[in-house]
């Protein structure tokens, strides 16, 4: 009797298991833990650093992640992948946001480190939103960034630069992205970011060969799997390399067209049982 096809999964964070920071749907989690208890792998294959995960994510259970957008690689509690930038690509990189008046965020293998003009914004950001709630004002989820505002962070210019794995920006005019690309292009991979900020552009910053679906391949290499066992399941710009790589791959129906467009399948909604729709349809579940 042949054995049933053994399947490796990574999955989007933001957008795919996690809506507007912290609602994750009943049904995720469950989906999650039935494939794993079937013998499938699941990984996160995110953009936020490894001690950033949300606790209603991390609770779930995973075999390992992709973090920092591929800068860094854990299965099953082992480091297969840590590519940090160069020293020479942070100075680089800081360089170009110093010089165009843009806010950051420094990702590491171990924290986020916000610029004092960033910590400043999100302070500011979280006040207006509270008031605009004492007022009596209704705050759309999409539009409330009080939890991350309400962060402490350390400051960026106490980051170790030899560790620096990304950046995420925020520029208050709509051309700070292509400004960057220009100042950086040739080097650096810069996608645009989804955070809900009003007005201007956002956006994330790598070394321009550390992607997700780079570092998967790394990954499926150590551990001896096909590129045609693997799935993708993603909703945003930095999801398009693994959706490249993976022999299936899955948007969400809250995803970015272009994603969309991409994709084998579009499933639900990231809080309409996205996730379980998906293993469904796949007969994972």
């Amino acid at each position: 009797m042949t054995p049933p096809r053994r399947r490796i999964i990574f999955l989007d964070v933001d957008g795919t298991i996690l809506e507007h920071g912290a609602h994750v749907a009943p049904s995720t989690g469950d989906a999650i833990r039935a494939v794993r208890a079937a013998g499938h792998l699941v990984y996160l294959s995110t953009g936020r650093s490894a001690s950033d995960i949300h606790p209603a994510v991390a609770e779930i259970g995973f075999d390992g992640a992709v973090t920092n957008s591929g800068a860094l690689v854990t299965s099953d509690g082992e480091v297969v992948v840590d590519r940090p930038l160069s020293p020479e690509a942070t100075d680089r990189m800081l360089a170009a946001l110093r010089g165009r008046g843009i806010r950051y965020f420094l990702q590491t293998r171990d924290g986020v480190y916000a610029s004092d003009d960033m910590a400043e914004l999100m302070r500011d950001y979280a006040a207006a939103l509270e008031a605009r709630e004492a007022a009596g004002e209704e705050v759309r989820p999409e539009d409330s960034l009080v939890g991350l505002a309400q962060r402490t962070f350390p400051r960026a210019d106490d980051a170790d630069l030899t560790r620096v794995d990304k950046a995420v920006f925020v520029s208050d005019h709509e051309g700070g992205l292509e400004e960057l690309r220009a100042d950086l292009g040739d080097e650096f991979l810069i996608v645009p970011g989804s955070m809900p900020l009003p007005g201007g552009s956002n956006g994330e910053i790598n070394e321009r060969d550390t992607t997700k679906g780079s570092a998967i391949e790394l990954l499926l290499a150590h551990l001896g799997i096909d590129a045609a066992d693997a799935i993708a399941v993603g909703d945003s710009w930095n999801d398009i390399e693994m959706f490249e790589v993976c022999g299936v791959s899955v948007a969400m129906g809250n995803a970015r067209p272009e994603l969309k467009a991409l994709a084998d399948f579009v499933t639900t909604d990231v809080l309409d049982d996205g996730i379980a729709h998906a293993f469904r349809r796949l007969g994972l579940i």
